[in-house]
């Protein structure tokens, strides 16, 4: 009997076959963990401008608009996209993966340059670049981190705008004098909750089935590798609602007096409320993140190097550890080999001191390469 025969005869038969069939192929698509398209981080350029006072119509007809009419020719743009607030105006480009940041920041800055004229109390624009590099620096002292952190934001350029600061809420991590945009970390206020979740199981539950919604969406968001502007939005659409209403159940529970206010649930629930904007940023500004968990796996390369050395004698030891250390971090988080890096930049001292800016951990490779190319003789005929 052939095949079509036997198929016609036993439908039933067939019919259940190629179900298992399919039920199989989906259970092993599902298991098998094959990544069909690669991650791909695109090089960003932003330009703000600050105009105080203006509203988003006006920053969007007197600067945004005059802006993109030059910036549209820069060469090499994939895409530009633009938003206009209260008293600033946001213009993003994406380039090509692999793209020179250097060289597009330049010619950005050349086009914006072209424009005839700003508002009179309009600032000038800002470029700021968004790349697939990540910097440590480590900085041992017997001031506390805030104190530290000043003394780098010394070094910054005034016209500026205010980065933001991650920390948790210790008074000592926010001098009076320092000028950032606050941001506190979400994971100690988790923290709080999942220290009494076993006296408090319902109430701890419903605070962490909320935060867990957060960082899905923020998983989601770096999965589908949104600009920052983009990811922001995205917060706003769908963890805004969910932050929203955590925020209502968490003062019901106080006004309500719901909750004992000296109990570990109590303390828990007044944390939150009181740094809840700072907890929430990342909801009205875009890049903030959602905590503090970078820095927290750095402290780990400080305590396994100060085991190691046992302690420092003196205040230029530490400070040689801290150089060492925020390289060989630096060179892990961009896949270089901390040793091969630092062995060459002993090799090529002159070099170094000529141009650092082209012996980082994410380029040296290439400097090296152009030195091999100068030094090869030249062939001739």
């Amino acid at each position: 009997m052939s095949l079509v025969d036997g198929s016609i005869k036993y439908p039933v038969s067939v019919a259940v076959g190629v179900m298992i069939a399919v039920l199989g192929g989906l259970l092993a698509l599902n298991a098998v963990p094959i990544q069909l398209t690669p991650e791909i981080s695109k090089p960003m350029v932003h330009v703000s401008t600050f105009w105080p006072g203006a509203s988003p119509e006006e920053v969007e007809k007197e600067i945004v608009e005059e802006q993109e009419d030059y910036l549209k020719r820069v060469q090499g743009v994939l895409r530009m996209r633009s938003q206009s607030r209260d008293s600033m105006g946001i213009i993003s480009l994406e380039f090509a993966p692999g793209t020179d940041l250097t060289g597009a920041t330049v010619r950005v800055s050349n086009k914006l340059d072209e424009v005839r004229s700003y508002p009179d109390n309009a600032d000038r624009p800002v470029v700021s670049t968004v790349g697939e590099r990540k910097l440590v620096l480590f900085f041992t002292g017997r001031e506390h981190a805030g104190e530290n952190l000043q003394k780098v934001l010394e070094q910054r350029e005034a016209e500026l705008s205010a980065p933001i600061q991650m920390c948790d809420a210790l008074s000592r991590n926010m001098p009076a004098e320092l000028n950032t945009i606050l941001s506190n970390c979400l994971v100690h206020g988790r923290r709080n909750f999942v220290d009494v979740a076993e006296h408090f199981p319902q109430e701890c539950r419903h605070v962490l089935k909320a935060l867990k919604v957060v960082y899905k969406n923020d998983a989601d968001a770096r999965e589908q590798n949104l600009s920052p502007e983009a990811r922001l939005q995205f917060h706003q659409a769908n963890s805004g609602p969910v932050m929203e209403a955590l925020h209502e159940w968490l003062t019901r529970q106080i006004d309500d007096r719901l909750v004992e206010p000296n109990s570990g649930l109590g303390q828990a629930i007044a944390y939150m409320l009181k740094h809840w904007p700072e907890l929430t940023l990342f909801l009205r500004q875009a890049g903030a993140p959602l905590d503090n968990n970078l820095c927290e796996r750095a402290l780990k390369k400080a305590i396994l190097h100060r085991k190691n050395a046992l302690f420092y004698k003196t205040d230029n030891g530490a400070r040689v550890g801290d150089i060492y250390m925020s390289l060989i971090h630096t060179c892990e988080l961009c896949h270089a080999n901390p040793l091969d890096y630092l062995t060459e930049l002993l090799r090529h001292p002159d070099e170094v001191s000529a141009s650092p800016e082209s012996w980082m951990p994410w380029n040296y490779r290439r400097a090296l390469d152009g030195l091999t190319v100068s030094a090869s003789p030249e062939t001739t005929r």
